[in-house]
């Protein structure tokens, strides 16, 4: 890993607001991603970089099922802050504002959620990718992706390797993302998540983190896609918490909250969350190395 800079964040938002509290906020940043009939479509991003004129990493972060508006759970901030410490640009976009939910889908059951679902969400990921692209400051040869919650079910289905040139984005994929880490996803496929026809392929190294305890997506549909990955040959590894639940790196109180949308629990609410000191501090080691051997 690179010596820490000094560095300086600046934070590029659409609707106002500054990344993680600190650095120039400049008002006006958005990428360019489709819609799913294929027309362009504008959504806001928040980027930070490293002083100096690079080329950097990179790492596109996917926010959770909180978004990124007040009710966020702060956690794609926190990592920001992490590896923009570390020597990373970084790009957060935001695909819940614009499409009418500012204020997340975790607690909303509506149909509408399934116009931000984790596949919709795919293309974001991927129009993150080009966009870094474009920047002088990076090296579009070393991006990351990652997320928490359904920024990790995001990230699982952003990294499944197409079944045929037919697939979504299939070219954009296998000249992708060099690594990937996926935080407490949802590991049972379906439509509105990721699926494959059995085995999960990842098009490059792939890196699960989550809480033994965790009720909203449990651990154990995760270990049972690692082992299955492993035992085919593809790089997916995963590190299980224990004590650890869901969220487990925000800096909030562990709370149990009835109105969550949860197809994991008895009548399909409820889930508990909250940050894990020693969790939290133990994958920042883990990501800051894994990607340190992927994009670095």
């Amino acid at each position: 890993m690179r010596p820490r800079r000094a560095l300086r964040l600046i934070a590029l938002w659409i609707a106002a607001g500054v990344l993680g509290g600190c650095g120039a906020a400049i008002s006006g940043l958005s990428i360019t991603t489709t819609t799913p009939i294929g027309t362009s479509e504008q959504i806001p991003a928040e980027l930070s970089k490293p002083d100096g004129p690079g080329p950097f990493p990179a790492v596109v972060v996917m926010h959770d099922c909180s978004g990124l508006g007040p009710r966020s759970s702060g956690a794609p901030a926190r990592w920001a802050k992490e590896l923009l410490g570390r020597g990373y640009v970084v790009l957060v976009p935001d695909s819940f504002t614009t499409r009418g939910h500012p204020d997340g889908v975790c607690t909303d059951a509506s149909p509408s959620r399934n116009d931000v679902s984790p596949a919709r969400r795919v293309r974001d990921a991927y129009a993150a990718l080009a966009y870094l692209r474009t920047l002088s400051s990076v090296d579009g040869s070393r991006v990351g992706l990652m997320g928490g919650s359904h920024g990790g079910s995001t990230t699982l289905a952003s990294m499944l390797a197409p079944e045929s040139d037919s697939d979504l984005l299939a070219r954009d994929k296998r000249a992708g993302f060099a690594a990937a880490v996926a935080l407490y996803p949802g590991c049972v496929p379906s439509r509105r998540g990721w699926s494959a026809r059995g085995l999960y392929r990842p098009v490059a190294p792939l890196l699960i983190l989550i809480g033994e305890k965790d009720d909203w997506t449990p651990a154990e549909p995760c270990r049972k896609l690692t082992e299955a990955a492993q035992q085919a040959g593809y790089p997916v590894t995963i590190k299980v918490y224990p004590g650890a639940y869901h969220s487990f790196d925000n800096d909030r109180p562990v709370r149990y909250v009835a109105t969550r949308v949860n197809p994991n629990a008895p009548g399909g609410r409820g889930a508990t969350t909250g940050g894990d000191p020693a969790a939290w501090a133990d994958s920042i080691r883990g990501v800051a190395a894994f990607f340190g051997r992927y994009l670095e």
